[in-house]
């Protein structure tokens, strides 16, 4: 899966909290994220102007749902529940373990989330 197809399944699937994504599907989105937030802050910040600030929080809220949800299929594919995403409350240690959580490959076969996404 590429990096405009991963950003479209997501976005296409909202908030859909159901179901597995696999890892490309994650990280690309996580990286057209990061992208798109890192150049409206550096708008933000050069400009000083308030219509970028606006449109960078809209853009965060925008994105903050399918965020919630992507990570919860990403979960699902490693056999967990999305609900570990509530480690990421907890500062550093919730990150990390997070991320290689992320980062795990998912199970091969079906599990209790269902069957394995496209790759």
């Amino acid at each position: 899966m590429g990096f405009a197809e991963s950003v479209q399944t997501v976005l296409s699937k909202y908030a859909d909290f159901n179901g597995r994504a696999s890892r490309p599907e994650y990280w690309w989105f996580v990286l057209a994220q990061f992208v798109v937030v890192l150049i409206l802050d550096i708008l933000a910040a050069a400009t000083g102007s308030a219509a970028f600030q606006v449109i960078l929080l809209l853009v965060t809220l925008a994105l903050l749902l399918p965020s919630l949800a992507v990570g919860c299929r990403r979960l699902h594919d490693t056999d967990r529940s999305g609900w570990w995403q509530l480690l990421g409350l907890i500062p550093l240690i919730g990150t990390i373990v997070l991320i290689v959580f992320f980062a795990t490959a998912g199970t091969p076969g079906d599990n209790r989330f269902g069957p394995p996404p496209a790759r």
